[in-house]
C-alpha cells in the first residue's frame, strides 16, 4: 500500500468513474485500474462494485476511505510543520478564485505575496467556482479560494470569512440598514439577479425552500458590475454581498436594507488538495490570504464576519 493508491481511492469514490478519475491525475485508466485492483488483492477485500453506470465504495471501501483521508492530511501536516515561513522563497504559485472575490482580493494580496516572495511569481485565475475547483484537482492551480458547498473530501479547506447578503437598490426603494427586508415580501419586487447555477442564485434558491412563492427575476446577468450598473439605471434592485457595493453606498449612488427570515449568508473556504503535497510557497501563500483576508475584515473594507485566526496554515475539515 502506498501514498498514490491512497490518492487514487478517493477521487474513484469521489467521481466515481475510473475513465473521470484517470483524466484528473492524468494518469492511463489501466494503470489506474490495476491500482485499485492491488490494492484489493493486499486488502482481501472489494472496496468498489462495478457496474455500467461506474464505481460505488462498497461498506469495506468506506472503511479504507477514511482512513485514507487521514494518513493524507497527516502526511501534510508533517510538512506544512517544517514550512518556515518567514523565508523569502522562489518559484511560482498559482491561485483562483471567484471574480467577485478577486474584485476585492486580487490587489492586496499580490502585494502581500511581492513583499514576502519579491523572487516568486504570481498568478491569479478568476471563473466560476466549479472551474475553480477542477483546476485544483487537476493539478492546474495550487490554492483555491471557493464557496462553501457540499465540496469534494479530497480537499483540506479553511473557513475564511462569512457575509451577509442584502437587498440592494437606489434612493426610490426606500430602504434602510436600520430596517430589515423579510424574504417573503420579494414576492413582488422587481429583481436583477444572477442566472440559474451562480453560487449567488443557488444560495437564493435554497433560501425559498418552505416559502410559497418565486422570485421575480426581470433580468439575469453573473456579473456583479453589469446587475449594480442595471440597480443605478431603475430597472429594479439587486441581492448582493455589501463589499462589491462599498463605494456606491458611501456615494448615494445606492442604499441598501438587510434580509431577515431568512438572512443568505455564504462563507468563502480556502482550499488546497488533500491528495498531494503543496510546495512551501503554496503554503506561504495560503498564509498570506488568512492574513490578507483578516485585515480586509478588521478594516472594514470587507463587511463580515471572520472565522480564520492571523498567521495560520492549517486547514481544518
Amino acid at each position: 500500500m502506498d501514498l498514490p493508491q491512497l490518492r487514487t481511492i478517493i477521487h474513484v469514490a469521489e467521481l466515481g468513474s475510473l475513465s473521470k478519475a484517470a483524466d484528473r491525475l492524468h494518469i492511463a485508466q489501466p494503470a489506474l485500474s490495476r491500482q485499485v485492483r492491488l490494492l484489493e488483492a493486499e486488502l482481501g477485500t472489494r472496496l468498489f462494485e462495478r457496474h455500467g453506470r461506474g464505481m460505488v465504495v462498497t461498506e469495506a471501501g468506506q472503511g479504507v476511505l477514511r482512513h485514507a483521508y487521514r494518513i493524507l492530511a497527516e502526511v501534510q501536516d508533517i510538512r506544512a510543520s517544517v514550512a518556515e515561513d518567514d523565508v523569502s522563497l522562489s518559484g511560482h504559485v498559482s491561485i483562483g478564485m471567484p471574480p467577485t472575490v478577486a474584485d476585492i482580493l486580487a490587489a492586496p494580496l499580490v502585494s502581500a505575496l511581492q513583499h514576502r516572495h519579491p523572487l516568486a511569481t504570481l498568478r491569479i485565475v478568476s471563473a466560476y467556482s466549479s472551474y475553480v475547483l477542477d483546476w485544483l484537482h487537476r493539478g492546474e492551480i495550487d490554492v483555491a479560494i471557493l464557496f462553501e458547498s457540499k465540496g469534494a473530501r479530497s480537499l483540506r479547506s479553511t473557513p475564511l470569512l462569512e457575509e451577509d447578503l442584502h437587498l440592494i437598490g437606489t434612493d426610490d426603494a426606500r430602504l434602510s440598514p436600520e430596517t430589515a427586508v423579510r424574504f417573503d415580501t420579494l414576492a413582488t419586487a422587481k429583481l436583477l439577479l444572477p442566472s440559474t447555477g451562480h453560487s449567488l442564485r443557488t444560495l437564493l434558491d435554497g433560501c425559498m425552500r418552505g416559502l410559497d412563492f418565486a422570485l421575480k427575476v426581470q433580468v439575469e446577468a453573473d456579473s456583479f458590475s453589469v446587475l449594480k450598473d442595471l440597480v443605478r439605471r431603475r430597472q429594479g434592485m439587486t441581492i448582493l454581498p455589501l463589499a462589491p457595493v462599498l463605494d456606491d453606498i458611501s456615494s448615494g449612488a445606492l442604499c441598501y436594507a438587510p434580509l431577515v427570515n431568512p438572512t443568505p449568508k455564504r462563507r468563502l473556504m480556502m482550499s488546497f488538495p488533500a491528495d498531494r503535497p503543496s510546495t512551501r510557497l503554496a503554503q506561504s501563500a495560503g498564509r498570506a490570504l488568512v492574513e490578507t483576508v483578516a485585515d480586509l475584515v478588521e478594516r472594514q473594507a470587507w463587511p463580515a464576519r471572520l472565522l480564520c485566526e492571523r498567521r495560520t496554515g492549517r486547514s481544518s475539515r
